[in-house]
């Protein structure tokens, strides 16, 4: 299960900035997750939550944007939503398109509340 260590680097992260705002209180961190990324979002959010209730932030929330499959068309250059493995551009009928999202993990914000 390898969304444990994911959400033990986000809480590294957080403890890395907040090292630089001595005093500062972490409400929420927010993530994005690609559906390609190999994370499944319940697992992630379980082990955060997991993690945080016996950290110096139990109170800490998890926040998970999850990025759907898009390419975008070779030929036309329509970027579209893949559903069902449907690869061809849903404007030209082309075949040949290539993956331009999907597959982030990306830390995407800190919200803390400073004295």
């Amino acid at each position: 299960m390898h969304e444990l260590s994911i959400a033990n680097s986000v809480l590294e992260a957080v403890q890395t900035e907040l090292a630089r705002r001595p005093g500062a209180a972490p409400v929420k961190v927010g993530v994005r997750v690609g559906e390609l990324s190999g994370i499944e979002p319940n697992a992630l959010a379980f082990s955060f939550e997991a993690l945080v209730s016996d950290s110096e932030w139990p109170a800490l929330k998890l926040e998970i944007e999850i990025v759907p499959r898009e390419h975008r068309c070779d030929g036309c250059g329509t970027v579209f939503r893949v559903v069902d493995y449907d690869f061809a551009c849903p404007s030209c009928g082309g075949s040949h398109t290539q993956c331009v999202a999907g597959d982030e993990l990306e830390l995407l914000y800190l919200e803390v509340e400073e004295p």
